[in-house]
């Protein structure tokens, strides 16, 4: 698909107030749900594990029937908004949680999280693959990083404003988080409106047995060496990643005592740091290929954990969330760049699918995990855990970079060709 140079750059624009909708839709919700729901709903570990947890096991049952529908469609746009509008609904629907007191409203919140992330996983991968047709190849790098850097920064004011907003009522006040998911829901029905403005090319699909294809193409995946790299790396340090997501929210909230504006802080200052390393990581990418830079962001990554259980200090856990917010700018951008990198265009929607069922997997297996350290042992060690799983990680990123990709003699750290 051919796209002219103004189509680009307006549905780059396009793009980025899309996203921008989003990422306050998100911000005032997903940063806010842990305190939420363990100082105003008294969640258990438990339930703040399957907070973490549960969104990935949704997405997993989502990818094949989302990438059997994908594949079918000539257009993905109407699809992928369609599907970002059913999972903000769901944002519409916590706002009642604190008015059902039959059952215990902790659960309540649980189940709406889970069922959101049913559509909300269909939206994910139709839209990745969408902007993947839309996006050039060669525009990518340069276009996400800055992107993200402008998301960051909008994610950023909102979170300190939304923050700011709840620390001035009683912190087991419902009210304000009521106000946040409305809110959310309005700006939802926003994003969709700007990706409906994108200018898409309408794509004639060849028909196809379906159980064929869907062979043919897991036949591709495994003989697919650049993907088949990618994503063992990618599973062995995401679930390093994904199982310290709960234990961070339970060690700032119960450990640290941390408040609203402390939370809306970490995520601040983190954000920061995103923002201003977006283009650094973009640019060395460029230079030196995404699973070189993977390397060093999983070694930064393992750093986080093992960082934050030295102190209960509010100010020390802002200091570390400033100095974390770098490397979780290049991992996010990166995995999803080389992801799009290393998916053959004809068949990325299934490439991406079955990418997100693997990643689904692990999202929901090590957050468990995660819970199951803490309980059995201590904070410590289960964080101590997560930081080594990153490091093997990263460190298989650097293998990839060692005995794959400069034997294929397309990688920046190889010598120039003989023939020259």
């Amino acid at each position: 698909m051919n796209y002219s140079s103004e189509h680009i750059k307006n549905n780059e624009k396009l793009s980025i107030l899309n996203g921008a909708s989003s990422i306050v839709a998100n911000s005032l919700v997903s940063g806010f749900i842990p305190l939420f729901a363990i100082g105003v709903l008294g969640a258990t570990n438990q339930q703040v594990g399957l907070i973490s947890s549960l969104p990935s096991l949704m997405s997993m049952l989502a990818m094949i029937p989302a990438a059997m529908w994908i594949n079918r469609l000539e257009t993905k746009k109407t699809f992928t908004g369609l599907s970002i509008l059913s999972a903000r609904f769901f944002l519409l629907l916590m706002v009642f949680i604190p008015f059902i007191t039959i059952v215990n409203q902790a659960w309540i919140l649980v189940v709406l999280i889970a069922l959101m992330n049913l559509p909300n996983a269909i939206a994910t991968l139709s839209w990745q693959s969408f902007i993947g047709d839309i996006i050039p190849d060669k525009r990518r790098g340069a276009f996400f990083s800055e992107r993200s850097r402008i998301l960051t920064f909008v994610g950023m004011v909102v979170t300190i404003a939304a923050g700011v907003v709840i620390s001035r009522f009683d912190k087991t006040d419902t009210f304000p988080y009521q106000l946040l998911f409305l809110v959310g829901f309005i700006f939802g029905v926003i994003e969709v409106y700007f990706l409906m403005k994108h200018y898409e090319i309408k794509v004639e699909k060849v028909k196809v047995k379906e159980k064929k294809a869907f062979t043919t193409t897991l036949k591709k995946m495994i003989s697919h060496r650049p993907y088949r790299s990618f994503v063992l790396c990618a599973v062995l340090f995401n679930f390093g990643w994904q199982m310290a997501w709960p234990l961070f929210t339970i060690y700032q909230i119960n450990d640290a005592q941390a408040t609203a504006i402390w939370i809306s802080l970490f995520t601040v200052v983190n954000s920061i740091s995103q923002m201003l390393s977006y283009k650094w990581w973009g640019r060395s990418a460029d230079k030196w290929g995404n699973s070189v830079m993977l390397f060093i962001a999983g070694i930064g990554m393992a750093t986080a954990p093992i960082l934050t259980i030295l102190s209960t200090n509010l100010i020390y856990l802002t200091i570390i969330n400033l100095f974390s917010g770098i490397f979780v700018a290049g991992t996010v951008m990166l995995l999803f760049n080389q992801l799009l990198h290393v998916s053959p265009e004809k068949e990325r929607t299934s490439f991406l699918a079955t990418y997100n069922i693997i990643l689904g997997a692990v999202g929901f297996i090590a957050p468990q995990i995660g819970v199951f350290l803490l309980e059995l042992y201590n904070i410590q060690i289960a964080m101590s855990i997560s930081s080594g799983i990153r490091l093997l990680g990263g460190l298989a990123f650097l293998l990839v970079v060692i005995y794959i990709e400069r034997k294929s003699n397309k990688h920046p750290l190889n010598p120039l060709p003989l023939n020259g």
